[in-house]
């Protein structure tokens, strides 16, 4: 599998405003060497339509674009093709699955975007309390570390995990280690959820990216906190 991000570790705008605030933030940040890509989310996609999207940031880089859906992959298994085929066309370079509908949605899912070309990261636990079933939320603990696994079977190489859970960072990379993959991760929970970049860094191993909105897009100086963001990899 290629890589997504042709970087060890990077800073990932998260793209979770208005057009002008995304465009001004792919505009100040592209020439960035530590900025790695930029994550789209549904807010921007399903008001102003994915390829248009794509195309704005394809006048100042060419650095990917990751669609989240928020959460993308917990429907049943015959719409994975069709999720797939619209963020090809668009011309998306990955997506992120949380794929909570079970096992055969998770499969079909992954296999209908490899099909297209497309990178996938897969997640399974978020950064917000009252998730897990542990914390009063709906999610078994144990089917976490289930959708990890079996991603990894299926050739990920690509896992969303919490920023601002330190333990848990360690504990999914010990189980995809111990399967023999070298895991690369995705962080959000940076900034305005509590996380620490540098803490995440000293723990993730050597791939990582950490995922940043509010921290980015809603300041004053969008370059200036990019850079700073940057400086803690």
């Amino acid at each position: 599998m290629r890589k997504i991000i042709n970087r060890d570790r990077s800073i990932i705008p998260a793209c979770d405003a208005d057009l002008d605030i995304y465009e001004k933030i792919v505009q100040e940040t592209a020439d960035i060497d530590g900025v790695g890509g930029y994550k789209i989310g549904f807010f921007l996609g399903l008001k102003y339509g994915l390829p248009k999207i794509v195309d704005i940031a394809r006048e100042y880089t060419d650095k990917p674009i990751i669609y989240d859906h928020q959460k993308a992959g917990t429907d049943i298994p015959d719409t994975g093709g069709k999720f797939a085929e619209v963020c090809k066309d668009a011309g998306v370079d990955a997506v992120i699955f949380f794929p909570q509908a079970g096992p055969e949605t998770e499969k079909a899912w992954i296999e209908s975007a490899h099909e297209e070309g497309l990178g996938v990261i897969v997640g399974g636990e978020m950064t917000h309390k009252g998730y897990k079933k542990s914390e009063g939320g709906y999610i078994d603990d144990g089917a976490l570390d289930e959708i990890y696994t079996n991603a990894a079977n299926l050739g990920v190489t690509d896992f969303v995990v919490p920023g601002n859970r330190l333990e848990r960072i360690s504990h999914y990379k010990d189980i995809l280690k111990s399967r023999g993959i070298e895991p690369i991760f995705y962080a959000p929970g940076f900034v305005a959820q509590g996380g620490k970049i540098t803490d995440a860094a000293e723990v993730s191993g050597e791939y990582w990216h950490a995922i940043v909105g509010r921290g980015i897009y809603e300041s004053d100086n969008i370059r200036k906190s990019a850079l700073e963001l940057t400086s803690q990899l």
